[in-house]
């Protein structure tokens, strides 16, 4: 993985410009770091029919979550001018305000290549299997709602090139966390939320 910096100017679109980086450059990894801030921002809450739109002087705290040439998954939290901190997931619209310094994790296309992860100390035969980014906060979610219901789980944590292409060649998805139950996609946090809400986790114990 290489580090490379992006430098975004006043009234560009968050996400729209790390899209087009991806896509012009054929490039795919993380969101290392950010700091910025905002003068309208968009962001989807679990559960909105809509996305929320914020607008003023909006300071970026974290910005999480992988781009590629297929597509953006990433999670946005900033602060407002009274300090209340909102976030969700980045939507088009989000606009740039006075600047914002971002730092990209690019993986490098000759290390794409399959490996397994090492798995973290959980039951051997549990049926569901989460694959989760370090620092990842939807991540974290998901295992805090496997825990709570109980559920017996096996963690993979994603923190190199070949555990990304592992998991990207199984699931096709560039977003974490993948969640499967027998060996079978189910999604990220949302599917697996819908999964609870539906009490369908209890059939996993």
């Amino acid at each position: 993985m290489r580090a490379l910096p992006l430098s975004l100017a006043p009234g560009q679109d968050l996400r729209g410009a790390l899209e087009e980086l991806a896509r012009a450059q054929n490039l795919s990894g993380f969101v290392l770091g950010v700091v910025g801030n905002l003068s309208r921002a968009a962001f989807q809450c679990p559960g909105q029919a809509s996305p929320t739109v914020l607008e003023g002087d909006l300071e970026i705290i974290t910005l999480n979550g992988t781009f590629g040439a297929d597509g953006v998954h990433l999670h946005l939290s900033l602060s407002d001018g009274a300090c209340q901190v909102w976030g969700g997931h980045l939507e088009h619209g989000t606009l740039i305000l006075k600047g914002a310094q971002l730092l990209l994790g690019v993986l490098e296309p000759s290390s794409l290549q399959p490996a397994i992860p090492a798995m973290s100390p959980q039951a051997n035969d549990a049926r569901v299997e989460i694959a989760v980014l370090p620092g990842c906060p939807w991540c974290t979610r998901a295992l805090r709602l496997l825990s709570s219901a109980d559920v017996p789980h096996q963690v993979f944590r994603v923190d190199d090139d070949q555990a990304f292409a592992h998991w990207h060649g199984r699931s096709g998805m560039n977003t974490f966390p993948q969640v499967f139950v027998d060996g079978a996609l189910v999604g990220g946090y949302d599917a697996l939320a819908a999964m609870h809400e539906r009490s369908e986790l209890h059939g996993l114990r």
